[in-house]
């Protein structure tokens, strides 16, 4: 059904946040769930997928309708250049389960999914991709598998081979980020940055507000979730080659990657990032110290001073960022 505007002269909540977020009014978002309340809310954004965007709409509907689970499908369209909001508006009197969420303006892949988890009404939100790329005929699985094991937090659609542009860079890239977010969190991660996964809202809630606007949010939530001790289960799944065009600019946006991955580390445990920095240019100072006083034993060269002191500012940053972050009480 169609919600109603507003009554005269009255501005609600929602749609004060639609503005503020850079949405279009509830009046033109098409609602739909039937039977009360969904336990799982899909999160799709859609950015100039005219192509393929019905196509994805109906393989998804169809695997959650024979699932059995009460589900709502959020269509978030990021303020597509092409057809894509056209087409969601068609096909939408097809799919009661259907809601459409159209920006005003291009807000980027994490700030759809932030504002779609933000907005979900099921206790289960599912992020995929509307790209033809990812099996979500399969999503009812990882809903499944929450639901079976209140243990885990999070299920990873983790892909089994790489298909995306710029290939022969892209491979040694992911492969040399997901290392260092195995390394600073601790864990072994199969998959850092895949699109497809479940995860229990109410456990996601405190770190939307880190999700950054780009593609790097898919890597932002993984980690915030390892690193603050959120059990993640990953799921092999297969990974197809995507329909239209990526998105996805290598470089600026492994870049922006890297940092993330840093920044979250810093966020929840900076001791892993700052101290072994630290006590390596202690450990070099004091090493170089002895040298140079066996060498000359009233002299302690100035770059020896140097190593060791920044070594001592390091440590001392280090000991009050841990203060801090555990003077939060989010970890």
């Amino acid at each position: 059904m169609t919600v109603g505007p507003d009554a005269p002269g009255t501005t609600s909540p929602v749609t004060t946040f639609a503005s503020a977020a850079g949405l279009a009014p509830l009046g033109k978002t098409l609602m739909g769930t039937p039977n009360g309340r969904p336990t799982v809310s899909i999160v799709l954004p859609c950015f100039n997928e005219e192509g393929h965007v019905v196509a994805e709409v109906e393989r998804i509907t169809a695997a959650m309708d024979a699932s059995g689970y009460n589900y709502e499908l959020l269509c978030v369209d990021d303020c597509s250049t092409d057809t894509t909001l056209a087409k969601l508006e068609e096909i939408a009197p097809r799919y009661p389960r259907m809601t459409i969420v159209p920006f005003l303006r291009n807000g980027g892949s994490g700030t759809v999914r932030r504002i779609g988890t933000q907005r979900a009404r099921g206790d289960i939100v599912v992020w995929t991709d509307a790209d033809m790329s990812y099996p979500n005929e399969r999503i009812p699985e990882l809903v499944e598998f929450l639901e079976k094991d209140p243990k885990i937090d999070q299920v990873v659609g983790a892909r089994t081979s790489e298909q995306g542009t710029h290939k022969f860079a892209r491979v040694p890239a992911k492969w040399t980020i997901r290392k260092i977010a195995e390394i600073l969190t601790g864990t072994k991660i199969p998959d850092l940055n895949s699109g497809l996964r479940a995860f229990r809202r109410e456990v996601s809630l405190p770190y939307l507000r880190l999700l950054p606007p780009g593609f790097s949010c898919v890597t932002t939530i993984t980690v915030a979730f390892l690193s603050n001790q959120h059990p993640v289960y990953y799921m092999p799944i297969d990974y197809a080659k995507r329909a239209g065009k990526s998105k996805f600019k290598f470089f600026k946006d492994a870049y922006r990657y890297i940092l993330q991955v840093l920044r979250m580390v810093m966020y929840f445990n900076p001791l892993k990032v700052l101290m072994p920095l630290a006590l390596t240019l202690l450990g070099v100072g004091v090493v170089k110290g002895i040298f140079d006083v066996v060498d000359h034993p009233v002299k302690i060269a100035i770059n020896t001073v140097l190593i060791f002191v920044t070594g001592l500012i390091i440590a001392s940053m280090a000991l009050l960022a841990d203060l801090i972050v555990r003077s939060r009480g989010d970890v």
